[in-house]
């Protein structure tokens, strides 16, 4: 028997309480504007508390539409499916806002620590989150291995245009299109006025523009969520301020068959989903980008070297929850983190990650 399961609920929360007196030179609303659409498979939204920018904040979404349409692997017609039809045949030109976005895919895929922009290919067979989501397989999944690697992706920087060298390799760019996005529509806000706002990617990535608006020193307050509820009721808090906060956990998508799980953040080595001892990361960073490709690479290393290796970074912090129900926070996270005593979780000591 077989299940398939997406999870719509509020993965991150921002707590907000109407604009106090204390703005400073801003000049904010009493009330949060919002607007949002559907694009890239979940509902994007803006929430601003500046005076105006309405026209602002809707060509910022369709920024969000634009890139949709040009890199969604879902329907056909997109610059990436393109690519994807003529692997082993010949180079795809591509606008420039593709082609960037393909140069970053390539820059975290180079690392080889888990995530990798060819991993269309495998998330095909799988499909998970999707009505026809399937285990597939091993003859399937075996016959895929192979050209799951980035070094069949070329770029020609001088014509624009890109060439999956091998015929079966497959772009898939959502791990860090949203991200990207993010950042885009974030540069577009900040460049026209906006310094009190939040940019939302279907409640899993958040980007926090400026302060809160209770004051010009205050940072935002993000709730984290429970991965073992499906409701939103939070392990505990975190503070920021002109950052991306983003969470991937297991719970998020993934396909039930005959009483076993599989999360949808597959390993491009094995076919299956990471298996090791995390249940949910959140990425701390300046950048959407970086939090959308670190939590697929954290799922890959588990939470000891995942936690070594965001220490390591400059300007990223994560917070880590096991399946023990421990929360591991890196070192400047620290201090802007507040459990919540009450959701059955307790800080861990990083001593004892084996």
């Amino acid at each position: 028997m077989k299940k398939f399961k997406t999870f719509l609920g509020l993965l991150l929360t921002v707590f907000v309480l109407s604009a106090c007196s204390n703005q400073g030179k801003r000049d904010l609303r009493e009330k949060a504007y919002i607007k949002e659409t559907f694009t890239m498979g979940t509902y994007v939204k803006i929430t601003s508390y500046d005076k105006g920018h309405e026209k602002v904040i809707q060509k910022a979404l369709e920024i969000a539409e634009e890139y949709d349409k040009k890199t969604t692997v879902n329907q056909s017609g997109s610059e990436i499916d393109n690519i994807n039809a003529q692997a082993g045949i010949k180079p795809v030109k591509v606008s420039k806002d593709v082609y960037d976005l393909l140069k970053t895919a390539y820059y975290y895929s180079d690392k080889q620590t888990g995530f990798d922009m060819t991993i269309g290919a495998l998330t095909s067979l799988w499909h998970i989150g999707f009505d026809d989501a399937k285990k597939p397989s091993q003859v399937e999944i075996d016959s895929v291995l192979p050209v799951l690697s980035s070094q069949f992706v070329s770029f020609d920087d001088n014509k624009q245009t890109v060439f999956l060298t091998e015929k079966g390799v497959k772009l898939d760019l959502g791990a860090i299109a949203k991200g990207y996005v993010a950042d885009r529509m974030v540069a577009y806000l900040k460049k026209n006025g906006l310094t009190t706002a939040i940019v939302d990617l279907g409640s899993s990535s958040l980007y926090l523009i400026g302060n809160s608006p209770r004051g010009e020193k205050t940072p935002w307050a993000v709730g984290i969520k429970d991965p073992n509820k499906e409701v939103s009721k939070q392990i505990g808090i975190i503070e920021a301020e002109n950052q991306s906060v983003a969470t991937s956990g297991i719970y998020e998508r993934y396909l039930e068959v005959d009483g076993q799980v599989y999360p949808h953040i597959l390993d491009p080595k094995t076919g299956y989903p990471f298996d090791n001892d995390i249940q949910s990361v959140t990425i701390v960073s300046k950048k959407s980008v970086d939090g959308d490709a670190l939590s697929t690479t954290i799922f890959a290393l588990g939470t000891k070297k995942g936690y070594n290796y965001i220490n390591q970074m400059k300007d990223v912090e994560a917070l880590f929850v096991n399946k023990a129900n421990e929360v591991y926070l890196t070192e400047n996270l620290a201090d802007k983190f507040a459990l919540n005593e009450a959701s059955g979780y307790k800080l861990g000591n990083v001593s004892d990650l084996k």
